[in-house]
């Protein structure tokens, strides 16, 4: 069962603006209980649910939308912030926001404009794309699929990976049709065939729901079937660089609440090593370099994301879709961005230690998951594949891979 979280002193009678002091008051309302939460598996539910009344979900959205206006890297800014704060609840967003930028560049539909609305209204979304089983390298057609059934469709397939999918309200999921044209349908959760398993077993980032969905015989509507188009949406080159940067934040975030846990972790030592320099280990120069580097890396890592959010909001605004500079340009600093700040943070995750000695290894205080969530975030997309790609662009001019993790 959830454990009773504190109560809050914000306003969620209106959507939560970036730059307000109710956005940061509600980072520090999530942080409370982050680490117990962790410790003993107990799903953030409520979390999400006060995140759903607070309408953040929206902060992309249009102002005159209902939503925050909130540009890329004012975005990824507040990412970090959650992310300090619990790097799960961040991670179980990160697929909304992911769709929700794919929403914003779609073309105008009345489809489009409803889940557009209901984002703005609070609702979240989560993704159901990969499956297990296949072997095959490149573009494939999914297993799962959609056969016509009246004048809509019906759904059936499993997926895996489904980060954010327990808490949501709606489920983007890939899908072929019976030619293997590729598809996209945006359904919620609580459709009658749709089943949330919640077996997601790793090592890190253990709250994040990122388990199996099964669909079987889910009713599609026609409207709510969206097939690919050349450069839009699941067509268009680098679409997934924001899902990829997300993560890169995540990571920028853990950076800073280690160097938050690790700051305190000194102050609070009573004890030092026989041989140190001082006797109380806050005075102690060598525990302060430590500090020193931590701190260093959160800020590189902070101004690296921020950095290649600020490609990304070139690229969202390009005029011209055939025109693949500017989303080339923005996958070029978001895997630039993931192979340096990767490293800092678990760097950093492992410093953590060294500034708390052999009792920062206690199981009851859970410092640990730090460098757990820093190196499953930094699995998703192996760093050694982004470094040679960014290699052959350096010597040979060779373009990014346009699809998948860039």
């Amino acid at each position: 069962m959830n454990k009773p979280t504190p109560q809050h002193s914000f306003d969620v009678s209106q959507p939560i603006r970036i730059g307000s002091s109710d956005l940061q008051q509600l980072f520090d309302h999530i942080a409370q209980g982050e680490a117990e939460r962790e410790h003993d598996r107990v799903l953030p539910y409520d979390i999400i649910e006060l995140i759903r009344r607070s309408r953040i979900g929206a902060l992309r959205i249009p102002k005159a939308d209902g939503g925050g206006g909130s540009t890329v890297r004012e975005l990824l800014a507040a990412v970090i912030r959650l992310a300090e704060a619990d790097a799960n609840v961040a991670h179980i967003l990160r697929n909304h926001y992911s769709v929700v930028e794919r929403l914003l560049a779609s073309p105008p539909s009345a489809q489009n404009r409803k889940w557009r609305d209901d984002v703005a209204a609070g609702a979240i979304i989560g993704l159901a794309t990969t499956e297990l089983g296949s072997s095959q390298v490149g573009d494939i057609a999914p297993a799962t699929t959609v056969t016509p059934d009246g004048d809509g469709y019906r759904l059936n397939g499993t997926k895996y990976y489904s980060t954010g999918t327990l808490y949501a309200d709606y489920v983007l999921v890939r899908v072929a049709d019976g030619n293997e044209a590729l598809a996209t349908t945006i359904i919620p959760v609580k459709r009658e065939g749709i089943e949330l398993v919640d077996d997601w077993d790793g090592s890190g980032q253990r709250l994040t729901g990122s388990g199996t969905t099964h669909f079987r015989n889910v009713r599609v509507e026609a409207a709510e079937l969206i097939f690919d188009q050349p450069n839009i949406g699941y067509g268009a080159a680098y679409q997934n660089t924001f899902a990829q940067l997300y993560l890169t934040a995540i990571n920028a975030g853990i950076a800073a609440a280690i160097l938050r846990d690790a700051s305190d972790l000194v102050r609070r030592r009573a004890r030092s090593f026989y041989y140190a320099p001082t006797l109380r280990p806050r005075e102690d120069p060598i525990l302060q370099q430590t500090i020193g580097q931590i701190a260093s890396n959160a800020f590189a890592a902070e101004a690296t994301v921020l950095a290649a959010a600020d490609a990304l909001d070139v690229s969202s605004k390009a005029p011209d879709r055939e025109d693949t500079k500017p989303a080339l340009d923005a996958a070029l600093a978001s895997s630039k961005a993931k192979i340096v700040v990767d490293e800092l943070a678990i760097r950093s995750g492992s410093l953590l230690f060294d500034a708390g000695g052999a009792s920062a290894t206690k199981k009851s205080d859970n410092l640990d998951r730090h460098w757990r969530n820093a190196r499953t975030l930094s699995s998703h997309n192996p760093v050694t594949y982004k470094a040679q790609a960014i290699g052959a662009y350096e010597v040979n001019g060779t373009p990014l891979p346009a699809k998948g993790f860039f």
